[in-house]
C-alpha cells in the first residue's frame, strides 16, 4: 500500500510596521508523482495558503490531474508563490489551474512567483496553467524553471492578458519580467526573458513590437521526438487567429501566439496544446476539463 505524504503548513507571520501593515500572500505547493505497482501515483504534497491542490478525477484516456488555485483570488504586490512539481520516472501527470489568475495593481512591491518542475526519465508532464491577467499597475515578477531528463516529456504553456478589455483598461502601467530557464541532462537547452517596464503602452503599441497585441501565449514541448512535431506547430502557427511563429531548438519546441482580441489568441493556444498533446504525449486532443468550465 503506497502513501502520499501530505502537509499544509500555516502562513508564515509577516513582518508588520507602521508604514506597511497589510496582509501578504506566503503561499506554496508541492507535488511528487511516482509510478508505483503499474501505475502513477501521488507520494508527496504539501500546500502552504493561499495555494491549494485539487485532485479531481481524469478523463478517460488523460493521466493524473493536479489542479492549481489560489484561495485569494488573485495575487498583489508583495505575494510570494512557490509551485514545485517533481514526475518520477514513469509517471505521468497534467497540472492545471482552476481558472485565469488575476494580478491586482501593486502599491509599489513585486509579486514574485517561482514555478519549478522535474521530469525523470521516462515520465511525461503537462504544465497547462490558464492565463495570468494583467491588471493596470501589476508589478510581476515570475521565473519558470524545467529539468528534464532524457527520455522525460514535458508539454507546457503560459498566456499573459495585458489589462481587461471588458472593463476599458489596459496594462499601461506596471511592470512585468518573466522568465523560463530549461534543462535537459543537467545541460542548458532553453533559456527566454521578457521585461515591459516604464512606458508599457507604447511598447504593447509599438507597430514594430507588440503591435497592440492584448495578450501573449507561450507553448513549449521538451522531447526526444520534438522536431518530428515541428511541421505540426508550424501549420497552426500560420493558420491561427492571431500572429504565430513556431521553431525548433534541438529537443525544444516553441510555438508563440500573440494579438487582439485576447480570446482569439486563448484560443488559437487551446487548439495546438490539443493537437500537439494527442500527437506528443498520445492523450485525446482536448484541454482538461477545468478550461471549460
Amino acid at each position: 500500500m503506497s502513501v502520499a505524504i501530505l502537509r499544509y503548513e500555516a502562513p508564515a507571520p509577516v513582518a508588520q510596521s507602521p508604514a506597511a501593515t497589510l496582509e501578504r500572500g506566503r503561499g506554496a505547493a508541492e507535488i511528487v508523482f511516482d509510478r508505483r505497482r503499474g501505475a502513477t501515483q501521488l507520494v508527496h504534497l504539501m500546500q502552504r495558503a493561499p495555494c491549494r491542490v485539487l485532485f479531481p478525477d481524469a478523463e478517460a484516456g488523460d493521466p493524473k490531474l493536479a489542479v492549481l488555485l489560489t484561495t485569494s483570488g488573485g495575487l498583489t504586490g508583495g505575494d510570494e508563490i512557490r509551485i514545485s512539481a517533481t514526475l518520477r520516472a514513469g509517471a505521468a501527470a497534467t497540472l492545471t489551474s482552476q481558472a485565469a489568475e488575476k494580478l491586482y495593481r501593486s502599491l509599489g512591491p513585486n509579486t514574485e512567483v517561482t514555478v519549478v518542475l522535474a521530469v525523470e526519465e521516462g515520465a511525461r508532464l503537462e504544465y497547462l496553467p490558464q492565463e495570468t491577467i494583467l491588471f493596470d499597475g501589476a508589478r510581476l515578477c515570475r521565473r519558470t524553471s524545467a529539468a528534464v531528463a532524457p527520455g522525460g516529456r514535458l508539454l507546457a504553456c503560459e498566456m499573459l492578458v495585458f489589462g481587461r478589455k471588458a472593463h476599458d483598461e489596459s496594462f499601461a502601467c506596471g511592470r512585468l519580467y518573466d522568465s523560463w530557464r530549461v534543462t535537459r541532462g543537467g545541460r542548458l537547452v532553453w533559456a527566454d526573458a521578457q521585461a515591459l517596464e516604464g512606458d508599457i503602452a507604447a511598447r504593447l503599441g509599438d507597430p514594430f513590437g507588440f503591435a497592440g497585441a492584448e495578450a501573449l501565449a507561450t507553448a513549449l514541448y521538451v522531447g526526444d521526438d520534438a522536431g518530428s512535431h515541428l511541421a505540426l506547430a508550424r501549420e497552426h502557427a500560420e493558420t491561427s487567429a492571431c500572429r504565430g511563429g513556431a521553431t525548433l531548438l534541438g529537443n525544444v519546441l516553441l510555438a508563440r501566439f500573440f494579438g487582439a482580441p485576447a480570446t482569439a489568441v486563448g484560443a488559437d493556444l487551446a487548439r495546438y496544446l490539443a493537437a500537439l498533446r494527442h500527437a506528443a504525449l498520445d492523450h485525446p486532443a482536448r484541454l482538461p476539463r477545468v478550461w471549460h468550465s
